[in-house]
């Protein structure tokens, strides 16, 4: 059906890797109640990140439980930055 994966020390970050559902299950809120528990879980953790595709259903989803692109935040001074290593042919 679908899973949340989160990394944290509990203390000061969460890192949300990935929120995914089976396409059979996808638009019935089951994203939205997984994402939920994680942050419910991790409420007291100050830095909640997630690195996702840039699919607009997906913006509409996490910007509607508080997430805003880095791009978007006034008056921050954040940066973001991700390495991806691509696998030998």
């Amino acid at each position: 059906m679908g899973l949340a994966r989160g990394l944290s020390d509990d203390v000061s970050i969460l890192y949300l890797q990935d929120i995914l559902i089976h396409p059979d299950w996808q638009g019935q809120g089951l994203g939205k109640q997984l994402l939920s528990h994680c942050l419910e879980r991790f409420a007291h953790v100050r830095q909640k990140v997630l690195l996702t595709d840039d699919e607009e259903r997906q913006q509409r989803l996490y910007e509607s439980l508080g997430f805003r692109n880095v791009s978007q935040i006034a008056g921050g001074s954040l940066s973001a930055y991700a390495r991806f290593e691509t696998s030998p042919e």
